[in-house]
């Protein structure tokens, strides 16, 4: 005998397929069935920069981004620039921002069916403190899941005794929240290698509720609403380390690993059943069946961890050659198995992402364009949603570097960017009940100046 909460979540997914029929394109709501399960739709883990390469970031290290995952990373805002003037006794400070602008689709199996959304989101915050030569310290904010999902369904009710039919009903299934995490981190480097360690505060809420309606002319009948609501949180840590080989003058390869351990995070959940009646200025409670307040538990966040390469040709800043490209390959698992709300288990699995992509900027010129560093990149693997079937996805990513005037004397090369990244993502397939193919548009500004500048005199 299937078990209701299989049946639940099948018919869920099932509710929302119904009515893709019925959206057209101009409906903008975010509405995404998938975010119901676990802590709801990841959000993007990397940095701008990083996303237009397919989003591998282990061995990634570069003055003028903050590359949040693998904080062994923060022992390179010293740039290059400064140790090659020695005009100062410090680096640069950074200050980089990002923004998502998504455009879901979502299709019903192998049929025509579809429904698109879009929205604009808060991806991160980020600023890059260069303590000294090959140490940096970090902090930060970003968003790392969001929940948003409103569902309705016209269904017919049967008692699960008799198995007679009992009523039509109209249901409305709703989701709301999502979690962020802050840190402040630090990296520093002897000689070739780098290591690096992220502490933070990792915080969120899920609100989940389900109100139910009968269809009845003849009988009246009060509406109900079960609803969830959930806060959690707790301190995060994560670490990483690079290590650099020069391969010859011009070639650098760099190995990285970042990871983090299972974190317990502390929750708190507020429980009501209740009768209500809905009037032109909203919902009015008739009757609270049952209620519970403060209800403590604990959700279980899992490990991950990611491992990968970059290989890079060094600019040549001696001889004023500043062109310069790099690929790089990572491979990412989070054991979503692990994942825990209040002791009960979720239709989540272990995931896998193998990343890779590339950077290329040309010897600068006069052209504004031979000034632009250009991305590109892919990634395939398996989301940690699981409703019955496996969740497959695969996606592709372009973006670009875009330099901004400098009008810093001190600085040889530019040092603030607008980055932009362009990702189109295919999640699932016909096994799936619903397919989700989004196409992401990221900004990103990345601010750097040269500060706290100690000037010597000849």
């Amino acid at each position: 005998m299937r078990s209701v909460k299989s049946t639940t979540l099948r018919n869920l997914l099932m509710a929302f397929g119904l009515q893709l029929a019925l959206c057209s394109f101009l409906n903008a709501q975010d509405n995404s069935p998938y975010s119901r399960y676990g802590l709801g739709d990841l959000a993007p883990n990397t940095n701008i920069v990083n996303r237009g390469m397919g989003s591998f970031s282990a061995a990634y290290a570069d003055p003028l981004s903050v590359n949040f995952n693998n904080p062994a990373s923060y022992s390179a805002f010293f740039s290059y620039i400064e140790q090659k003037s020695k005009r100062s006794a410090s680096g640069r400070v950074l200050f980089d921002v990002g923004l998502n602008f998504d455009n879901h689709t979502l299709r019903e199996g192998n049929t025509a069916n579809k429904f698109t959304s879009s929205n604009a989101l808060f991806s991160y915050m980020q600023l890059g403190i260069p303590l000294r030569r090959n140490w940096g310290l970090n902090f930060g904010l970003r968003q790392l899941s969001r929940i948003s999902y409103k569902i309705n369904r016209i269904e017919r009710l049967y008692d699960p005794i008799t198995g007679l039919s009992i009523d039509s009903a109209i249901s409305e299934f709703s989701g709301d929240g999502g979690s962020f995490l802050a840190t402040t981190g630090t990296g520093f480097a002897i000689k070739n290698f780098s290591i690096g360690i992220n502490f933070g505060y990792l915080f969120g809420k899920k609100q989940y509720a389900t109100k139910r309606a009968f269809i009845n002319d003849t009988v009246q009948y009060n509406s109900s609403e079960h609803s969830t609501q959930s806060s959690f949180g707790n301190l995060y840590a994560n670490a990483g380390i690079q290590y650099k080989i020069d391969l010859n003058k011009k070639l650098v390869l760099r190995l990285g690993a970042y990871g983090n351990l299972k974190q317990n995070l502390n929750a708190e959940q507020d429980i009501l059943r209740e009768t209500f009646v809905r009037t032109q200025s909203g919902d009015v409670q008739l009757d609270s069946v049952y209620q519970q307040k403060n209800v403590k538990g604990k959700i279980i966040y899992p490990s991950g961890y990611g491992v990968g390469f970059v290989l890079e040709k060094k600019a040549d800043i001696q001889n004023n050659k500043y062109g310069n490209w790099l690929v790089g390959l990572d491979f990412v698992q989070n054991n979503w198995n692990e994942y825990r709300f209040y002791g009960a288990m979720d239709s989540v699995r272990n995931s896998w992402e193998l990343r890779f992509g590339g950077q290329v900027r040309p010897e600068p010129k006069k052209n504004y364009f031979s000034n632009v560093a250009y991305r590109a990149g892919f990634v395939i693997g398996q989301d940690y949603i699981q409703v019955e079937n496996k969740l497959p996805l695969w996606g592709l990513s372009f973006g670009m570097g875009l330099p901004l005037a400098n009008y810093n004397q001190l600085a040889r090369a530019q040092a603030s960017i607008i980055n932009l990244s362009l990702e189109y993502t295919k999640r699932g397939n016909n096994k799936n009940l619903l397919k989700d193919n989004f196409f992401r548009i990221s900004v990103g500004l990345s601010l750097s100046d040269l500060w706290f500048i100690k000037r010597k005199y000849e």
